[in-house]
């Protein structure tokens, strides 16, 4: 009876650890496919921390508010009419418009980095000596 048990426990050990592996490793791949798409180094650094910051990726972002590039005003514009479609006094959800508002904050900070990177761009290349 305890043989029967002693390898029942073993098999039963087996599996799990196979199973933990298994997720391990696809856990792995996920983060690596993350920090891929993140661009790596610092700006992948630096969009991991608005990530975490805003609460929302840049890819959500976008797609919360149906917008492919990051132009302030079709942000405004398609921000300001999915916040008055979901306004709670017309019947639309508080929770949507949570959302919508979440999504243009996240995209006005990714606003705010490219102008700031292209300031220092520009910077850059007017102390450059000409050749």
């Amino acid at each position: 009876m305890a043989k029967y048990i002693v390898q029942i426990v073993v098999l039963g050990t087996r599996v799990v650890g196979r199973a933990f592996a298994k997720a391990l490793k696809q856990e792995f791949a996920a983060s690596q496919q993350a920090a891929q798409r993140g661009g790596g180094g610092a700006q992948g650094a630096a969009r991991a921390a608005a990530n975490a910051k805003m609460g929302i990726t840049l890819e959500e972002a976008k797609q919360i508010l149906d917008v492919d590039n990051l132009e302030p005003q079709e942000i405004q514009r398609k921000y300001q009419h999915l916040f008055d479609v979901n306004d709670k006094a017309k019947g639309g959800s508080f929770y949507i418009q949570s959302k919508v508002v979440s999504a243009k904050e996240r995209l006005d900070e990714a606003l705010k980095e490219q102008t700031k990177k292209s300031s220092k761009d520009r910077l850059r290349t007017d102390s450059d000596p000409p050749s």
